[in-house]
C-alpha cells in the first residue's frame, strides 16, 4: 500500500521524464536581403509599389481589387477536394488524441456476465466420504476497474505528442488553404496575361492583313514586287500561328481553375479574367523576419513535428522506468440467476509493478533513435525557416526588378508603336523598303507581347510575396 500511495503522489505531482519542448529562437535578422530593403519600387505604368511594415490581411487576395477573383477564391476554399482531405486528416488526428486522452486519464471499467454449466467429481481430488454433486450452473457477474499510473510521465508525453500531431495537421490545413488561394490568384493572373497577349497578337494579325491587302492592290498596279507581297504573307502567317497556342494555354489555365474550385472543366462556371480586372496592390505589407516563423503555416507545421519528436523522446525514456498498474474487481457468483445481483460476494484488489531489467539493449537503443529523429526534425525546421526567408527575399527582389522591367517594356512599346506609325506612312509614300516595314511590325508586336507579360509577372510576384509571408491565416 505504501508503494501505491507513493505512486499516486508522484503521478499527481506531474513528474515527466524527457525534455520539455521549447520553441526555437526567432531569427535575429532585421531585414530579408543583404543590402538595404527598398521602401518602394520604381514607377511603371504610372504605379509604384511601396513595402510597408505589417502582416498581410486574412483575405489578402482582395488587395487586387477584383470581385471576380474574390468570388473564385472563395469558391475554391469552400469546395476544393484538397481541403476536404486536409480537414479529414485534422479530424482524424483530433480523434486519435481524444481516444488516448480518455484511455490514459481515466480508469478502464469493464463488466462481464457469464453462465457456466459444469460437473465436479469429488473422488478425482481424493474426497470419497461425500457423494459428488450433480451437474449445476454457475452464474458470474463482475465489474473490473484498471488504471495504469503515469508515474514517470510516459502517458503525458504520449498525449503531448498526439497534441503536436493535431497541431501539425492544423497547420497543414492552413498551408493547403494558403497554397490553394495563391494557385487560384496565380492562375487568374496567368489567364489575364494570356488574354492580353492573345489580343495583341490578333490585333497585330489584323494590321498585317490590312497591310497585305494594300500591298496586293499595289502589286496589281505594279507598285511593288511579288516577293514583297510574299514576305508580308509569311509575316502574317507567322503571327497567326501564335494564336492557337495562346488560346490553348488559356483553356488549360481555365481547366486548372475548374479543378481548384472542385468542378469539372466541362461544368465549371468561371468568369473570364483580363488584366483590366486586376488592380496592382500599391501598398504591400511586409512582416519582420523575426515574425516569419510564426506567420508561415509550413514553418509552424515543421515546429509541430519537432515538438512531436521531443515528446517521443519522453515516451522512450519513460519506458526505461517501472510501470505500475492498479486493478480492482467485484461481483457475484451464484447458482441461481435470480440471486445474481442480490449481493457482492466476490472481489479482488491488486497492484502490479513491471520493471524492465534486460531487453538486449532495445529500450535504450529506441531512446537514442528518438533522439536522432529529433535531430532530423530540428534540421527540417531550420531548413523550412531558411527556405521561408529565401522566398521572401526572392520575391522582394523580383518585385523591384519587375517594376524596372515593366518601366523599360512600357518605354519600348511606346517607341516601337511610334516607329511603326512613321515607317508605315513612309512605306505608303515609297520612302522605305518593305523589309523595313516588316521589321518595324515585328518589333512592335514583340514589344506589345513583352509589355503584357511584364504586367502579368508583376501581378503574379505580388501574389507570390503574400504567399511567401504566410498569407493572412489566423
Amino acid at each position: 500500500m505504501r508503494l501505491v500511495s507513493l505512486a499516486l503522489l508522484l503521478s499527481l505531482a506531474g513528474c515527466a521524464v524527457g525534455p520539455d519542448f521549447q520553441s526555437p529562437a526567432a531569427v535575429p535578422d532585421a531585414r530579408y536581403t543583404p543590402g538595404p530593403q527598398p521602401v518602394a519600387t520604381v514607377p511603371a505604368l504610372g504605379k509604384s509599389q511601396s513595402f510597408v511594415p505589417g502582416d498581410p490581411p486574412q483575405q489578402w487576395w482582395t488587395l487586387f481589387g477584383s470581385d471576380k477573383l474574390d468570388a473564385t477564391v472563395r469558391a475554391a476554399l469552400a469546395a476544393s477536394p484538397t481541403l476536404t482531405q486536409a480537414s479529414a486528416r485534422l479530424r482524424e488526428a483530433q480523434e486519435n488524441l481524444n481516444a488516448r486522452t480518455g484511455a490514459t486519464r481515466f480508469p478502464t471499467v469493464d463488466a462481464s456476465l457469464n453462465a457456466t454449466r459444469q460437473q465436479v467429481d469429488l473422488t478425482s481430488v481424493g474426497i470419497t466420504q461425500f457423494p459428488s454433486p450433480g451437474p449445476f450452473t454457475l452464474y458470474n457477474a463482475t465489474v473490473q476497474v484498471s488504471y495504469a499510473l503515469d508515474l514517470f510521465g510516459g502517458q503525458r508525453r504520449e498525449l503531448e505528442g498526439l497534441q503536436a500531431a493535431v497541431d501539425y495537421q492544423r497547420y497543414e490545413l492552413e498551408a493547403a488553404r494558403l497554397s490553394l488561394a495563391a494557385n487560384v490568384v496565380t492562375a487568374a493572373i496567368r489567364e489575364a496575361g494570356l488574354r492580353a497577349q492573345l489580343a495583341d497578337t490578333v490585333a497585330m494579325a489584323e494590321a498585317q492583313r490590312r497591310q497585305l491587302g494594300i500591298m496586293t492592290e499595289r502589286l496589281k498596279l505594279g507598285g511593288v514586287a511579288r516577293v514583297d507581297v510574299q514576305r508580308q504573307q509569311a509575316e502574317l502567317a507567322q503571327t497567326q500561328a501564335l494564336i492557337p497556342g495562346l488560346s490553348q494555354q488559356i483553356d488549360v489555365t481555365r481547366h486548372q481553375l475548374a479543378v481548384y474550385i472542385g468542378q469539372t472543366p466541362a461544368s465549371a462556371q468561371l468568369p473570364e479574367f483580363g488584366l483590366e480586372d486586376l488592380t496592382l496592390p500599391e501598398a504591400l505589407p511586409v512582416s519582420l523576419p523575426a515574425e516569419l516563423a510564426r506567420r508561415r503555416p509550413d514553418i509552424r507545421a515543421a515546429e509541430a513535428l519537432l515538438h512531436q519528436a521531443s515528446a517521443d523522446i519522453g515516451v522512450a525514456t519513460a519506458n526505461l522506468y517501472p510501470q505500475i498498474t492498479l486493478t480492482a474487481s467485484g461481483g457475484t457468483q451464484e447458482m441461481r440467476a435470480r440471486d445474481l445481483f442480490s449481493s457482492m460476494n466476490v472481489w479482488s484488489l491488486a497492484a502490479g509493478v513491471v520493471q524492465p531489467v534486460f531487453h538486449g539493449g532495445e529500450l535504450r537503443a529506441r531512446k537514442r533513435a528518438k533522439e536522432a529523429a529529433y535531430e532530423q526534425s530540428l534540421g527540417a525546421y531550420q531548413q523550412a525557416v531558411l527556405q521561408g526567408l529565401q522566398n521572401v527575399a526572392d520575391t522582394l527582389r523580383a518585385l523591384d526588378a519587375d517594376a524596372a522591367t515593366l518601366q523599360a517594356r512600357e518605354d519600348n512599346a511606346r517607341q516601337t508603336r511610334g516607329t511603326l506609325a512613321i515607317v508605315t506612312e513612309q512605306y505608303r509614300l515609297g520612302g522605305v523598303s518593305q523589309f523595313t516595314l516588316l521589321d518595324a511590325e515585328r518589333q512592335s508586336r514583340q514589344a506589345a507581347l513583352d509589355l503584357s507579360q511584364a504586367t502579368a509577372t508583376r501581378l503574379a510576384d505580388s501574389a507570390a510575396l503574400m504567399q511567401a509571408l504566410g498569407g493572412g491565416w489566423e
